[in-house]
């Protein structure tokens, strides 16, 4: 990102800031969606979070990190988001019964179907840390610098969050009840 065009925008700059917004939208709406898990939610987020940089632009001290300094500002309205609208929400796909698929995919469906119920379990917080570590691939260092945590706070929740989501897999590939009565 050019320290020049957020100089710039720092400054009352709209063209500049419509500038940077074009090229980080893209990337907070992705960020935004793997957190809360809803496009809607997810685009609200990313336009609360851009109304507060426009705000705030003017106090960053240091246009390099413009993009962490978003991130940060970006994972605080995605947890208003999903404190207004509570934890879960529905998501209705459209699936067409007429489209022909092959087994590998009806697998990679419902393998990203438990991936997604599992990640549903997870609190928005440790969805945040868990899409900037292994989404966005930043280091540890980087999360809680991003997220104005300590370093300990990043490590605690990407270690609670992966083992609720591995129990959350495993608790999904156990038989119910009902099915082991019919075996």
């Amino acid at each position: 990102m050019r320290t020049d065009v957020v100089e710039r925008a720092q400054h009352d700059d709209t063209k500049a800031f419509e500038a940077l917004a074009r090229e980080v939208g893209g990337r907070l709406v992705a960020v935004a969606f793997r957190i809360l898990r809803d496009l809607p939610a997810a685009e609200d987020a990313v336009h609360q979070t851009l109304v507060t940089a426009w705000r705030e632009l003017p106090g960053l001290r240091d246009p390099e990190r413009l993009e962490p300094w978003l991130y940060r500002i970006l994972v605080r309205a995605c947890a208003a988001e999903s404190r207004r609208f509570g934890r879960w929400r529905t998501d209705v796909r459209d699936v067409s019964p007429d489209a022909p698929a092959d087994s590998s995919e009806f697998r990679r469906v419902a393998d990203r179907d438990e991936l997604e119920r599992g990640f549903r379990r997870l609190t928005p917080d440790q969805r945040a840390v868990i899409v900037l570590r292994y989404w966005r691939d930043l280091r540890q260092e980087e999360i809680a610098e991003t997220l104005d945590i300590p370093l300990g706070t990043v490590k605690s929740r990407l270690h609670h969050a992966t083992a609720a989501l591995r129990a959350a897999l495993e608790a999904e590939a156990r038989p119910t009840m009902i099915e082991e009565g019919l075996a």
